[in-house]
C-alpha cells in the first residue's frame, strides 16, 4: 500500500544524490540520538527505583540531557522539513515553464517525465 502513496513521486520530482544523503544523514543523526534516549530513560528510571540520594541526584543531569536530546532532533525533523519543502519548491518552478503568445499572454506549460502537458 505504501508503494501507492509514493508511486510516480519519482517522476514528478526530480531529487538529486546530495539532498538523498542528506536527508539519510539526518535520519541516522535522528536515530541515533532516539537510541541514546532509550538507554537514557532506562537508567533514569532504575535511578529512580533505587530511592539512593546519588541516583537521584544523577537523573537531574541525566534529564537535562534528555531534555536537550529531544531538542536536537526536533531541530532535525524541522531542518529535513525545510529541506524537502524548498526541494519540492524548486523541483515545481523547473517544471512550470512560462512562455508567450502572439498577443502577448503568458502560457503556462506544465512539465512531466513524459513532456508538457
Amino acid at each position: 500500500m505504501e508503494g501507492d502513496v509514493f508511486s510516480g513521486f519519482e517522476d514528478r520530482c526530480h531529487v538529486d544524490g546530495k539532498l538523498l544523503q542528506s536527508f539519510q544523514k539526518s535520519f541516522v543523526q535522528v536515530q541515533d540520538i532516539l537510541d541514546q534516549n532509550r538507554l537514557l530513560i532506562n537508567e533514569i528510571n532504575q535511578n529512580h527505583e533505587s530511592r539512593q540520594p546519588d541516583n537521584l541526584k544523577r537523573n537531574v543531569g541525566l534529564i537535562r540531557e534528555l531534555n536537550n536530546n529531544v531538542r536536537r532532533v526536533a531541530n532535525l525533523y524541522a531542518d529535513l522539513s525545510n529541506s524537502f519543502a524548498r526541494s519540492i519548491d524548486a523541483s515545481s518552478e523547473v517544471e512550470s515553464i512560462g512562455t508567450f503568445k502572439s498577443d502577448g499572454k503568458v502560457n503556462q506549460k506544465r512539465l512531466t517525465s513524459g513532456g508538457s502537458v
